[in-house]
Order: C-alpha cells, then structure tokens, then sequence
C-alpha cells in the first residue's frame, strides 16, 4: 500500500505548497520511486471551470477531462505524471456527492453529519486509485485555521490514526518573516500555526519554513524546540532563481531525506538530478534571447495564464534562449490603431492564448492581421486560433465574419456545435445549457495533413492527442474560401469535421491551434509547438 505526506500551509496563503508538493514529488522519483500527487481545494465550488481566472488563476485541464486547480500544472510538470480526475477534489464536489447519496436514500435515514459522513468522503477519494505507487502526497488548499477546510484537516488526523504508523507523514509550509526595522527573522507565526494545527490533532513530522534570508542554526534549534521536532526536520526555504532550481534547492536542504527518515527508509538510493541540472543551466546560462507579446484579455493576473508562461520557458530551454514575456492588453488596440505598431514592432513573436467572451476580440484580430502582414511569427491558441479564423476571412472578403460567441452575425466563421465524437462515442450539449461541464474537454486526437509545418514540427508525425477545453469551433463550412486566401487547415479532427489546426506555408510561422498545447509542456520535454515557436522568434530577432 502507499505511504501517504499530506501537506499543509500555515501563516498566510500563497507560500508556495502546490510548487513545494512537485518538488517533493520529483525527488521521490529521482530516487526511483513511483509518486502521484493530490490537491484537496476547500472551495465550495464543484471544480474551478466556472470561476473567473482573476478569482482563482488558470483552469488546468487533464487527458479525461477534469477542470482542475493549477497546482496540477506544477505536478505534472515536475514529474511528468498526467493528472487525472482522482487528483483533484473540492468541498463543493464533496457535498455534492454526498447529498445526492442522501437524496437516493444511502445513507437508510441516518442524520447526515460533517463527521462521518463528510470526512468519510474525502477520506474515500485519498485512498482511492492507488495504483502501484509508493507515495502518493496530498496538498490541502487554504491556511490552517480557515473554516472551510476543517474537515479536510479532521479526515487526515482520522487517516493518520487509521493507517500504520510507518505509512503517513505530515509536512507544514510555514512563514518565517523578516522584520527590517528590527533586521530579524521572527519564529513566532510559525510557532503559533504549528500550535494551531497540533489544536486540530495532527502533529507536523516536518516544517519547510518559507523565508527572505538564510535560517540560522540558532533559529532553526528554537523552531525546533517550540514545535515539537528534530532540527534536522525544520527546512529552510529561501527564494530561488527559478521555480526549476526548486528541487535542488530542497535537496541541498535534506528535505526528501528527511521525509524519507520519517517513514523510517535508511537504505534508499541517491536522487539522479542530472535532468535537472541540465534545465536549470539552460536557464541560467542563455545563449540567445527574444521577445515574445502575449496578447490576451486576463493579463493583469500572470497565474490566469500559468502554464503558457512556463510552456514559453519551455520553449526557451529547448532552444538555450531567454525567453522575455510582454503581457499586452487587448483592449488597447481597440482604442488606439497607433498602439498596434507601437506595442508589436519590438516583438519577435506574437501569440494569441485562450479565453472566452467578446472583450478585447477585436485587438487580438488586430494582432493576427499585423503578425500575418508583417511576417512577424504567430500561435493562436484555442480562441487564438479562432480569430486567425476571422481575420483570414475578414481579409478575403468576408467583412462581416464573427464569431455566434459574441452576438448573431451573418458570417458565423466561429458557432457553437451541439454534437461531436470522442472515444466515449456521441457527445451532445444544449447551445444554452449549464456552463459547467458543456465544453469539450479532455484529450482527443487529430490528424495532420502530410508534409505540413505542423507535421514537421511533431516530428513526422500524421496522428496526435491533445487537450481541449473550449465551447466553440470553426465552422469547417469556411475551409475553402480561407484556403483560398492562404490559411490550410493542416489538422483536423479524426472523422474530419471539426478543424483542429491552422497554417500559414506564406509565412515564416503561422500556427494556429484550437486545443492547449501547454498542457502537456514540460522543463525535461518542451511540447514542439513552443520550441518551434521560440525557434522562428530567434530566427526573427536576427533580421530585426
């Protein structure tokens, strides 16, 4: 059976826990052993699919489709295991589960109760699908102290009960704050959330203590006095260069030899790091550099856009090159025409990303027309692609192509289907159904056309998955007449309907994709879409 680390955060939010869980994660498996990781989100929503980017960052997708927090990003990105809908869990889902078993009548007339019958359940899906794996972390969201997530922190005490002594183990993310009038650190919040968890009954067997400035011995020996373990078990975690310079930085520090002692593993091997040595020494020592403008609508919150952010990185290791990120508003292009040249002329690159709604449409038509007519390389990416789609039939003589997206229009490039395959076999949703769960999400496969870019840039190869997570389609009726004007549809989905990818052969690189490639981006394997992307950008900075 797998051992189980449930990890906590304590102080304050936003310490980092989901990070500190994929490096855990990362160096269990450099050490050869099998990990997954889980996220329980105290949140009373279902999944994060139906919340603003702004309230909770980007929606992570998995291969079977869940909506997912975006810590599942960092796991997957961190030990390359795909996360699946067993990995992600939230209080909504919870009392949803829970109150339609008391609907049809499970419970024979019991009086439902947070003990057993919530804690039952988030119990039941931490020790589900289990696999063969040897350790299987669990983050829990929020702060220790926070109302919504008690139950989650009574079903782990339960847990840590039920199991063998030798089969669970507690990790407490912490704040140790730099006070700089008085030139200190102060051990005392940290202190006083350890107190706080121990309240609740659990016992932290490690505290990874988040800091500004190195720990001292001294301190490090007083946090370990007041908070009941070895000294060799308070971590220190200073800021890195790098979210990828993390796992070494842990190691150096003992944090997965700790770990293992507290489930009593003596004669465990050395991590090979090799691949993460080699990752952080390409991003530290860059051999080439371009600027690359993000065009999008959620640009005031990075985190809406977390794991494009990182795929460009990706792009950028692939290619020994740094990769700077210009954040641009689409909406100032619909205000201003002379900010178009102004804010894309010093770019190498220009890609559109997801998102959904009318607001700032316009300025990321705006932006595909400048990089087509400029030769400046182009990624559309899901709506990206869709208003390459506009642009494309708005230049060749459809004025009044649009998308049913943002009102009825008389030239529907871009509409809504009701009907499409997958593996499962017919999939259906109503044009004014519940936003949540009507997209089509998950994996699924395409075709590529032989001999294209996008084939060259997969390697040859005809026939890929990726994944989805979108309403809206181009309508394929428009195939022809964009031909025409010079935008293929290189990639299609397998029973050639619905169009999966676009392409410019009169362009240095005009790739436009309808699914999300940075899902499946990783530091050790950059998706090909991004190095190829990062590739054309150099290639641009040097006619510049």
């Amino acid at each position: 059976m797998a051992r189980y680390i449930f990890i906590t955060g304590g102080v304050v939010s936003s310490l980092g826990k989901g990070l500190m869980a994929a490096s855990l994660g990362a160096l269990l498996q450099a050490r050869g052993y099998k990990v997954r990781i889980r996220k329980f989100d105290p949140y009373l929503n279902v999944d994060p699919g139906t919340m603003s980017p702004y309230q909770h960052g980007e929606v992570y997708v998995t291969d079977d489709g869940a909506e997912t927090d975006l810590d599942l990003g960092h796991y997957e990105r961190f030990t390359g295991v795909s996360a699946r809908q067993s990995d992600n869990v939230t209080s909504g889902r919870i009392y949803q589960q829970i109150i339609a078993r008391e609907r049809r009548g499970d419970y024979l007339g019991a009086t439902v109760q947070v003990i057993p019958h919530v804690t039952d359940a988030i119990k039941e899906f931490a020790l589900a699908d289990q696999g063969d794996h040897d350790f299987i972390l669990c983050e829990i969201g929020g702060t220790v102290g926070d109302i919504e997530s008690l139950p989650f922190m009574e079903a782990i005490r339960q847990l840590r009960n039920e199991l063998e002594p030798d089969q669970t183990l507690s990790v407490h993310v912490t704040l140790v704050p730099y006070i700089a009038a008085a030139g200190e650190l102060k051990t005392k919040p940290t202190q006083h959330s350890v107190r706080e968890l121990a309240s609740l009954g659990i016992k932290p067997d490690v505290l990874l203590c988040r800091c500004e400035h190195p720990l001292p011995d001294s301190e490090r020996r007083k946090i370990a006095q007041f908070c009941n373990v070895r000294q060799e078990s308070v971590i220190p975690a200073l800021d890195a260069s790098s979210i990828y310079a993390v796992p070494l930085q842990y190691h150096a520090e003992g944090l997965d030899g700790e770990v293992l002692r507290g489930f009593g593993i003596t004669d465990a091997p050395q991590p090979d790091l090799a691949a993460w040595h080699d990752i952080v020494d390409r991003y530290e020592n860059p051999e080439g550099e371009v600027t690359i403008g993000v065009v999008g609508k959620y640009v005031g919150l990075p985190d809406a856009y977390k794991s494009l952010n990182e795929a460009l990185v990706h792009g950028g290791l692939a290619n020994r090159a740094k990769v700077n990120i210009r954040w641009i508003d689409a909406e100032v292009f619909e205000e201003d025409d002379a900010e178009i040249a102004a804010r894309l002329e010093p770019l190498h690159g220009i890609l559109v990303p997801g998102g959904f709604g009318e607001r700032g449409s316009e300025g990321k038509i705006a932006s595909v027309r400048f990089a087509r007519e400029r030769k400046v390389p182009f990624f559309g990416i899901c709506l990206g692609m869709q208003m390459a789609c506009i642009e494309g039939a708005r230049s060749g003589g459809h004025h009044a192509a649009s998308s049913t997206e943002f009102g009825e229009t008389a030239e529907p490039v871009v509409g809504i289907i009701t009907e499409w395959m997958s593996e499962e076999g017919l999939q259906k949703r109503e044009v004014g159904g519940d936003l949540g769960g009507t997209m089509r999400l998950g994996a699924y496969e395409a075709r590529l056309t032989e001999g294209s870019r996008v084939s060259q840039i997969y390697g040859g190869a005809t026939d890929i998955s990726e994944r989805h997570r979108h309403r809206y389609e181009v309508n394929s009726a428009y195939r022809e007449p964009l031909e025409k004007g010079g935008l293929i549809f290189s990639g299609m989905s397998p029973d050639g309907l619905l169009p999966e990818i676009v392409e410019r052969a009169d362009h240095p690189w005009f790739v436009g994709v309808q699914f999300h490639p940075e899902l499946k981006s990783k530091p050790f394997d950059p998706h090909p879409l991004f190095a190829g992307f990062v590739a054309a950008a150099l290639d641009q900075s040097r006619l510049v």
